[in-house]
């Protein structure tokens, strides 16, 4: 349904910890610029165990939500349905309420991550390599099988994680191939990375950047410009960085949550920038 300019809603961003989170600023920038003057956005502390009370105790002026660990994989059996997206990796990132009073859950980090790849121009790629192997990983897979058209090599520490990067690429339809962490140097040599490890973890690649990278997905925003970006620019690497991706996907909720698209990119992307400059 779309939002009417007047209309009293809430939204918020739910996790542990959240303290951090961007979504606020990026939310309430949208609402802003679409003129949804009766629209909030906060921030709540939850964690797994409160989330069910939580959820029993929102009113009907409740439109959505937003959610961050611990919380993707919790929500999902408190839900009336998910979408076919949220599905594939088992993970839920927003839960919007329908008129009739359903919970219904979807995950925007996935087409995020495609939105941000194709604003750089990047459309499709023959093969690509992924930096570490946790939750972001399976999402960044399931992006890939929208863009890659072969292999994929997931660099990571164990042969537990290899062992649940195969399984997410036959779960997904992507080609996977693991490699070991002492490795990693030679991912940075596929036409598109995509970095999903903590703070830190790529520092000591970034001297082994080629001359002449392609492009680099870091889904870290802060702080930022890593050290992997920032050489991966230097050498004139095309760079999508985290902020990128928690605009896009953010942007999909604001569509979803108010019915208003499109949703003001740009202004969201400033919003972003701006706070994490004051940090």
């Amino acid at each position: 349904m779309r939002a009417r300019a007047t209309d009293v809603r809430r939204a918020a961003v739910l996790g542990s910890p959240v303290a951090h989170s961007l979504s606020p600023v990026l939310h309430r920038t949208a609402y802003g610029e679409l003129g949804l003057t009766g629209w909030t956005y906060d921030r709540f502390e939850v964690d797994e165990a409160a989330l069910p009370g939580f959820l029993e105790r929102l009113g009907p002026e409740w439109a959505g939500l937003s959610l961050t660990m611990p919380l993707k994989r919790a929500v999902i059996p408190l839900l009336d349905g998910i979408s076919e997206t949220a599905a594939l990796v088992d993970a839920v990132n927003t839960v919007v309420f329908a008129e009739d009073g359903r919970r219904v859950g979807d995950n925007t980090d996935i087409p995020g991550m495609v939105a941000a790849l194709r604003e750089r121009g990047i459309e499709q790629v023959d093969s690509a390599a992924i930096l570490g192997a946790g939750a972001t990983a399976s999402s960044a897979l399931a992006a890939l099988a929208r863009v890659c058209t072969g292999e994929v090599v997931a660099y990571v520490r164990s042969e537990t994680r290899a062992a649940e990067m195969r399984q997410w690429g036959e779960r997904l339809g992507v080609e996977v191939r693991t490699a070991d962490w002492a490795d990693a140097a030679e991912a940075l040599r596929a036409p598109l990375v995509v970095a999903t490890t903590p703070s830190g973890t790529t520092d000591a690649l970034a001297s082994a950047v080629p001359e002449m990278p392609a492009t680099l997905f870091d889904v870290l925003y802060d702080p930022w410009p890593t050290a992997l970006a920032a050489r991966w620019s230097a050498h004139g690497g095309a760079v999508v960085s985290g902020l990128d991706l928690l605009v896009h996907q953010a942007v999909l909720q604001v569509e979803q949550m108010t019915g208003r698209a499109p949703a003001p990119v740009e202004a969201m992307r400033r919003a972003g920038e701006h706070a994490l400059a004051a940090r």
